[in-house]
């Protein structure tokens, strides 16, 4: 029952991000949404309010994480799973958000590519599905070697 329980949950925990994707438009101020869907293959950035924009990808970032690391806990039931993972999470963010930040700001009209997919990295949670198959894969190798 407790297999069955936990499995619940991470359907539950992956609802969650699908929910969060699904209703973007209307939680999160994002005007490259639309660029990136239609326009970037002719048009240049369009204008945006710096502090506004980071302030709501950071948001974005920190709930797909929490969710993400409850995902992660509900799988492996590790702190210390957890607590790399947290450090994973913040120097990703912090790198991915200083290139992203530099990209926007310098007008790079030839190099939209890097920074639509440094912006996908920081606004889905592309990372817990990294996480959890090398989690596993380091699972498998520790009972591997008892």
């Amino acid at each position: 029952m407790d297999k069955l329980i936990r499995w619940f949950l991470v359907f539950v925990l992956f609802g969650l991000l699908v929910l969060v994707r699904a209703f973007e438009a209307k939680l999160f101020y994002d005007p490259l949404i639309q660029h990136f869907r239609y326009y970037y293959l002719y048009e240049a950035l369009p204008e945006f309010n710096n502090l506004k924009l980071f302030f709501f990808v950071f948001l974005r970032y920190i709930l797909n994480m929490i969710i993400s690391l409850g995902i992660i806990y509900v799988i492996f039931k590790n702190m210390r799973l957890i607590k790399f993972s947290v450090k994973f999470y913040s120097v990703a963010f912090i790198v991915m958000s200083l290139v992203y930040y530099v990209l926007l700001n310098a007008g790079i009209m030839n190099d939209q590519w890097l920074t639509f997919y440094i912006r996908r990295f920081l606004i889905h949670p592309l990372f817990v599905l990294i996480l959890i198959p090398a989690f596993y894969y380091q699972k498998m190798l520790v009972k591997q070697s008892k």
